[in-house]
């Protein structure tokens, strides 16, 4: 890696710019994070508490284009410990900071390790900032307005007895939408770690074709144990991620015929 000037940076230099990427990214996320928590209650109440709304947008469409129409869920919520809800709070602001930094993050990430890359490979992968921020915003999007719902529901209208109310702590809640939120997003990125693995040599098209019939017996797994217990839920879960998987087995095929190419020239 090489500065502007064309000096060779040592060991430290690498260090140093690293480090100033890093503390970059971070005040980013903080900026964001005091932003979201000065807004805290306004979020709460409608990106997660609205979430068990039966009139929630997700739950209306399935409604009014499925004919699967949720009357109510019948969930209460409280905080069982003094420093519960302080303390999800703090970790919305940072999770939400993040999140929303992700572009910004990874493009100083990128940064750091592109000047490293040869100039065939940069052309390679021009663009994959964009790229991976549009992947994984729409994971995102999916855990938000498809995965966590469908649990929300599921949940919260479950009852072994009617003798037994679900009455939610606010950790527990909040615990499930944003890890369910946040590796949805890292989810969608699959494509983007094949194309890498690809480019390592560690699979092959070959590889994610043979097991492609253990995918999609492990999608619908994973879906029936996070949607309710129907076709149609399980369904749109599982839909997009053997997309992503056939995406995957498109991009490695790709990977393999250009390396093909450049070994015959």
């Amino acid at each position: 890696m090489k500065e502007k000037e064309g000096k060779e940076m040592s060991f430290l230099d690498h260090l140093e710019e690293l480090r100033w990427r890093l503390v970059r990214s971070a005040a980013v996320v903080v900026v964001i994070a005091i932003a979201i928590w000065i807004f805290q209650e306004w979020i709460i109440d409608n990106v997660f508490l609205s979430m068990k709304d039966p009139s929630f947008i997700s739950f209306r469409l399935m409604c009014d284009y499925m004919g699967i129409c949720i009357e109510e869920i019948p969930v209460k919520m409280q905080s069982t410990t003094m420093g519960g809800q302080f303390g999800y709070a703090m970790m919305m602001s940072m999770v939400g900071g993040v999140v929303l930094a992700f572009p910004f993050i990874f493009y100083q990430l990128w940064s750091f390790v592109k000047p490293g890359l040869k100039s065939n490979e940069r052309t390679v992968v021009k663009g994959i900032v964009f790229y991976v921020s549009i992947l994984f915003f729409l994971g995102i999007l999916f855990g938000y307005f498809v995965v966590s719902p469908m649990c929300v529901q599921f949940f919260g209208t479950y009852q072994i007895s009617k003798n037994i109310d679900n009455i939610f702590t606010i950790n527990s809640y909040m615990s499930t939408i944003i890890s369910t939120v946040f590796y949805s997003g890292l989810l969608f990125l699959l494509p983007v770690v094949a194309y890498l693995m690809a480019k390592l040599g560690i699979i092959t098209a070959t590889f994610l074709k043979k097991y492609r019939k253990h995918s999609i017996v492990g999608v619908l797994i994973l879906s029936a144990v996070i949607t309710p217990p129907d076709m149609i839920s399980q369904i749109i879960v599982s839909i997009p991620i053997l997309l992503l998987y056939e995406i995957s087995i498109w991009v490695t095929a790709g990977v393999e015929k250009k390396r093909a190419k450049e070994s015959i020239v």
